[in-house]
């Protein structure tokens, strides 16, 4: 008598698995019939490729041209610098699938899974301008010293009519009402209830891919709004938030709609911010290393504050990372314009929200929401462990009205651009190559920047000079 074949267990989990062979099982249950490896690249755009699920298994490991880790956002090359060439002919780089991050794509037509690759050389060396390895190098430094961060982004985007010709200012789009917003509506409930079908479609999409929102909120500009996500692991979270804005992005299309994590993308609105809030845990008893026994602030905690006192303004390309970006840094805004820092204050750069001991963390207000999450995630987390380590002590704390005080922050691209590459601590902690390799990209996207004529110049001095 011929015994009964095994069934495989299913496997239920909406995101992630632990091995190809319980990826080959899911894929499996769900028909899944095309996969996306995904990969993030330095503007945190999705390179990759599609391909048919039975090629994945049955192909070899995924190559790519080690250019992709060199490309600026209007997809130029900077010239070649043997700085940060990741070789002389452009030569195959090597992916390796996480497959914890393995779920749907639940937009497309036929179901199709995607899956966010890591980058190594021929040899299986991380590729060091990868952001999801620079964000990975980052971490280990914590976890050398025993310490687990956590981190909690908060998203800010536009909604915005379509738009198909660049040389037209944006525009917010048509609610339920058939009226587009002119005023500021901030927290408000029927300003975001203008939209409902898309936010619907926002969490239905999110849900399908196992991305939990903690709350959507209407924020101070015109059909402007911020998605708020748990606290959690900093690479986990930085998958999330490039996966939402992906998914936030075709649910707006559904609608007729552009969503846009510009920076500053309306001249008369506020800015996009990306706010990181961060904690770090002790592996060992699992206290928050910000608090004392007694429930006050530690030395460590006063320590990761200045920490990014001194170091944020050298991380600033990252964390605003193009021209536009600056626009955002306006005084008297609820941008941030500075580095001081303060107790439950929303006018400095690094607030202190209220909180328990145990949850207590510093909130970096400067990140726009263009950044790339890895990289704002792994250059804030950097600011606050060299604080740390060096035994930084921070100004005093804030108390009152504080937009009105430009302090630190540069407010040019190439000029963020020369603090980040002549601060020798900050190479130290992403390799000389990936900073040889931002700057190069910072640099060739603000000549293409500057070979465009803007509006205000031909308003101002066309007739005038």
């Amino acid at each position: 008598m011929s015994k009964k074949k095994k069934s495989s267990p299913k496997i239920e989990s909406l995101r992630g698995v632990a091995s190809l062979e319980e990826a080959s099982i899911w894929l499996a249950e769900r028909g899944i019939e095309d996969i996306e490896c995904i990969v993030p690249d330095l503007a945190g755009v999705a390179r990759g490729k599609m391909m048919p699920t039975e090629k994945f298994f049955s192909g070899p490991v995924m190559t790519m041209p080690a250019s992709i880790f060199a490309q600026t956002i209007s997809g130029d090359y900077p010239p070649d610098d043997e700085r940060f060439q990741h070789n002389a002919t452009d030569g195959d780089l090597f992916f390796r699938a996480d497959y914890s991050t393995l779920t749907r794509v639940p937009w497309e037509t036929d179901p199709t899974a995607q899956l966010i690759h890591d980058a190594y050389t021929r040899e299986g060396i991380p590729v060091e301008t990868a952001p999801r390895n620079v964000l990975k190098r980052v971490l280990q430094l914590y976890e050398d010293e025993g310490w687990e961060p956590l981190v909690a982004p908060e998203m800010e985007f536009y909604l915005v009519r379509p738009n198909t010709d660049p040389d037209y200012p944006l525009e917010p789009p048509t609610g339920r009402s058939g009226r587009p917003e002119v005023g500021r509506q901030s927290y408000s409930i029927s300003a975001l209830n203008e939209f409902d079908d898309l936010i619907d479609d926002i969490y239905d999409l999110s849900s399908a891919q196992g991305l939990e929102i903690d709350t959507l909120i209407h924020e101070e500009g015109a059909a402007q709004m911020e998605i708020n996500l748990r606290h959690g692991n900093p690479l986990v979270l930085a998958d999330q938030v490039f996966l939402f804005k992906r998914t936030i992005r075709e649910a707006a299309l559904r609608h007729d709609m552009y969503a846009t994590f510009m920076a500053k993308p309306m001249s008369n609105q506020p800015g996009s911010s990306m706010h990181i809030h961060q904690s770090v845990i002790d592996r060992e008893t699992g206290a928050n290393l910000f608090s004392r026994e007694d429930g006050e602030p530690s030395a460590e905690f006063l320590s990761f504050i200045a920490g990014h006192q001194a170091y944020l303004p050298a991380v600033t390309c990252i964390l605003a990372p193009y021209v536009n970006s600056y626009r955002r840094f306006s005084r008297d805004t609820t941008a941030p314009v500075n580095v001081y820092w303060g107790y439950d204050n929303r006018t400095v750069g690094l607030r202190v929200p209220n909180s328990k001991p145990s949850a207590r963390r510093l909130e970096n207000r400067v990140p726009s929401s263009d950044a790339n999450p890895y990289l704002a995630i792994a250059a804030s987390l950097a600011c606050g462990y060299l604080g740390i380590k060096q035994n930084l002590t921070p100004d005093e704390p804030r108390n009152g009205y504080s937009s009105d005080k430009m302090h630190a922050l540069p407010r040019a691209l190439l000029d963020a651009v020369a603090l980040f590459g002549e601060c020798d601590e900050l190479i130290d902690v992403f390799g000389e190559k990936f900073v040889a390799t931002y700057r190069a990209i910072k640099q060739e996207e603000f000549e293409t920047f500057m070979a465009v004529i803007s509006p205000w110049e031909r308003e101002y001095l066309l007739l005038n000079v």
